[in-house]
């Protein structure tokens, strides 16, 4: 006999919702320390002197041993400082996809559509006579074998190729992006912190990029005084210089790397918050940090045009509101056909997730 089996009802343990509570916080101020777990736990610490956020019955110290036990902090062995393991980075990722894309189920198969039709991943309601090459998962065998019944009836039954029905699918774009995040001095200038906000767009697009669209590929690249790739595992730990800005390094950078991945889609996403104003030339680094400087602006210029004859389409998102500095990026995109984006540091998410997905809708060639 099947039935419903009732237990005695066990409440919620309180310390499991202290904990859940405290991760959360404590991941949140890790982006902001770029990893340093000391600081972040000196933070949290603070901030339950003033706010009371443990009790009696559960402490920081019964939190930082949980975070231990669980495998979110462990000792270096060489240096013997507390840091963050594997773990923490996977979580710190997922926290940011979750606050700022919001929980996005995971699927199976993974890849945008497009609005073409064809051998694809993502069955529709649409059917159609089968033609030679269609893939055997294609085809749709309770409508097959019914057609075969209407055809030559139940005494002399049979499936033939004229009986077989075919579930269309979408084509989907796979799509190489190159995401350039700005590390110059200026993202953290005039007390206003920049760079964390664009940290978590980009851990928070990682994850995104991991989990739904695999196929995908995501290169990450930093730019100062010169530009460099980055793995996706170092973004918590990821920190400004005393850098300027030069644009042209990352985008040639990126260029590079875009020509190396065997997609149809190509596309750049730039975070940055202020004018170019370095280049490197030769050995020796030209710089101009108190205005649009014509030497850098035409290089970048050029740069902007290189990628728009390659097919590559560059998205600046401006964390700036300056006029002159608007008049150049609207310049800079012009040359390139692509697109611009003057975002506040809250917004900055939305922009990016909504021109990554519409940036995949395009056919495959």
């Amino acid at each position: 006999m099947i039935g419903i089996r009732f237990t005695d009802f066990i409440p919620e343990d309180p310390g499991k919702k202290k904990f859940e509570g405290l991760l959360k916080m404590f991941l949140q101020l890790l982006t902001i320390a770029s990893g340093e777990v000391a600081q972040a736990l000196d933070w949290l610490n603070q901030l339950d002197q003033k706010y009371g956020l443990t009790d009696n019955n559960y402490g920081i110290g019964d939190f930082i041993q949980e975070l231990k036990d669980k495998n979110y902090i462990e000792e270096d062995e060489n240096s013997r400082v507390i840091v963050i393991t594997a773990k923490s980075e996977q979580s710190i990722r997922q926290q940011a996809l979750e606050e700022i894309f919001g929980k996005i189920r995971k699927s199976t198969r993974g890849n945008h559509t497009t609005p073409y039709t064809g051998q694809g991943d993502e069955i529709t309601s649409d059917r159609r006579e089968y033609y030679f090459g269609d893939a055997m998962e294609q085809i749709d065998m309770t409508d097959s074998i019914k057609n075969a019944q209407i055809n030559h009836g139940l005494d002399d039954f049979k499936l033939t190729e004229d009986d077989l029905e075919v579930e269309e699918r979408d084509f989907k774009a796979l799509t190489s992006t190159v995401l350039m995040i700005d590390i110059s001095h200026s993202m953290i200038l005039y007390g206003e912190d920049r760079i964390t906000p664009a940290k978590k767009v980009a851990m928070a697009l990682s994850e995104l990029i991991t989990k739904k669209y695999p196929k995908d590929t995501l290169d990450i690249i930093v730019f100062g005084n010169d530009a460099w790739p980055i793995e996706i595992k170092d973004l918590p730990y990821l920190n400004v210089g005393p850098y300027h800005t030069n644009t042209v390094a990352g985008l040639e950078l990126s260029v590079d790397i875009l020509r190396r991945r065997k997609t149809s889609n190509k596309q750049i996403f730039m975070i940055t918050d202020g004018k170019p104003t370095c280049l490197k030339e030769g050995l020796k680094y030209y710089k101009n940090s108190f205005g649009l400087d014509r030497k850098i602006m035409n290089k970048t210029l050029d740069q902007a045009a290189r990628c728009r004859k390659l097919g590559i389409p560059i998205t600046t998102f401006m964390i700036a509101r300056d006029p002159y500095l608007q008049q150049f990026v609207r310049e800079f995109t012009k040359t390139n056909g692509g697109r611009a984006f003057y975002s506040s540091l809250n917004g900055l998410g939305d922009y990016i997730f909504e021109d990554y997905i519409r940036n995949r809708r395009k056919r495959v060639k």
